[in-house]
């Protein structure tokens, strides 16, 4: 299987918000974020897996700056990790104001998909080749991302953390 560049998973979301999307503050409600969020990611995953996937886990998603009505969102997600059937992705959500015509960030998200044969059940993902100095950043923090997503599921036991605990003892020597 042939590894694969996050640049070849990069899928860029925009969309209007609209009445309909906000609650009654006027600012896009977070259900509807976390919707356009799992879209853009699974777009992401298909692209580097080319089958189909689910969301498998999504992590904390903290809401910094509220989109508001008749803001455009743009959403950014790429793949920063490739496991065996599983892939991390990386997410950034932008409002724009078009009125003042400034542009700021929202929220930023990691998500975890599983990639899908035509029966249903998990399959192998093709590498990441990392090409940036933040891209192989963020690809060795996936690992260690991943362990925590473990421990916090109970599929790990915090002993077993490798990557937890050498960033652990590296902080206290």
């Amino acid at each position: 299987m042939t590894s694969k560049k996050p640049s070849e998973s990069v899928t860029v979301m925009s969309e209007l918000v609209l009445p309909n999307d906000t609650n009654t503050l006027g600012n896009l409600m977070g259900g509807r974020l976390m919707h356009w969020m799992d879209i853009a990611a699974a777009v992401a995953a298909m692209k580097h897996c080319n089958c189909p996937v689910v969301t498998a886990n999504a992590d904390n998603i903290s809401f910094e700056n509220p989109i508001q009505l008749g803001n455009v969102l743009t959403i950014e997600a790429k793949v920063t990790r490739a496991f065996k059937t599983s892939m991390e992705l990386y997410l950034r959500v932008y409002g724009h104001d078009l009125q003042k015509q400034y542009k700021y960030l929202s929220n930023e998200a990691y998500m975890t998909f599983v990639a899908l044969d035509p029966k249903g059940k998990p399959t192998l993902v093709p590498s990441l080749e990392p090409e940036t100095e933040l891209e192989q950043k963020m690809f060795d923090g996936a690992l260690r991302r991943r362990q925590l997503r473990l421990i916090l599921a109970g599929k790990m036991k915090p002993q077993e953390a490798d990557e937890l605990k050498k960033l652990f003892d590296a902080k206290l020597t």
